[in-house]
């Protein structure tokens, strides 16, 4: 078992490395005004390749049913040791991770940002949600994995995987740190530690309340994350 741990992180490490190379050299070649900028942001870029790999190897599990146990043990345990006290919480929690919330949201985030003729952040915040929200739709439709059926839950549209809540939370949160640091940096840290607690908070409450796998909300906060850091990255790209 530990081998075959050490085995699958080796092979994850060699795949972002080797892309990484792969793409470096690219760009080296064909793409040369990208190479500075891009080393400026190679952390980025990197976690970027991180996020994108991760989420295409668990996706790959879970569609090939390997994720099944483990999801199972893990949802039965939170079932378990959180108590339906909470639950009126947690639907509270949910709430705010829905589009319901998240678009009218953005909607005002976008429109404040271009009052601030601060063009790249709306751009940032608008095409990172809308692109989430095909992203959900889109894969939902493709996957079509059952949901939890481990006890009575309420009913939610459409395929398990990913957390459509969890994506757009992640989505949207991770916009605005981006924003954030790039017009008050001070208040980075602040930021992220609120984004990162606001995630975790949805995507727990989407396994408390029964209606998704773990693995469900793991994809889809690598894939929340992933998208605005993507879009930010080619933003700066176009740029130069």
């Amino acid at each position: 078992m530990i081998l075959k741990i050490i085995g699958e992180i080796a092979e994850f490490v060699l795949i972002v490395a080797s892309i990484y190379l792969v793409a470096r050299a690219y760009v080296r070649r064909y793409q040369p005004a990208w190479s500075a900028p891009l080393e400026k942001r190679r952390l980025v870029t990197l976690l970027v390749l991180v996020l994108a790999v991760s989420a295409v190897k668990v996706g790959e599990d879970v569609l090939g049913g390997e994720t099944g146990p483990i999801d199972k043990t893990i949802l039965l345990l939170i079932h378990t040791y959180f108590p339906d006290s909470l639950i009126g919480l947690f639907e509270a929690i949910t709430l705010t991770g829905s589009f319901r919330v998240l678009f009218p949201l953005a909607a005002m985030v976008t429109i404040a940002l271009l009052c601030a003729k601060r063009r790249f952040e709306a751009l940032l915040v608008s095409v990172s949600v809308i692109s989430g929200a095909v992203v959900i739709y889109v894969v939902k439709t493709m996957t079509g994995r059952a949901r939890p059926a481990l006890w009575d839950v309420d009913w939610y549209w459409g395929s398990s995987f990913p957390s459509g809540h969890t994506l757009a939370v992640t989505v949207f949160a991770t916009a605005i740190v981006l924003c954030v640091g790039r017009i008050w940096p001070t208040w980075r840290n602040l930021s992220m530690l609120i984004a990162t607690l606001w995630i975790s908070l949805v995507a727990i409450s989407r396994l408390a309340l029964g209606v998704h796998w773990p693995t469900d909300v793991l994809v889809a906060a690598c894939i929340g994350a992933f998208l605005p850091l993507a879009i930010s990255l080619t933003l700066d790209l176009r740029d130069t």
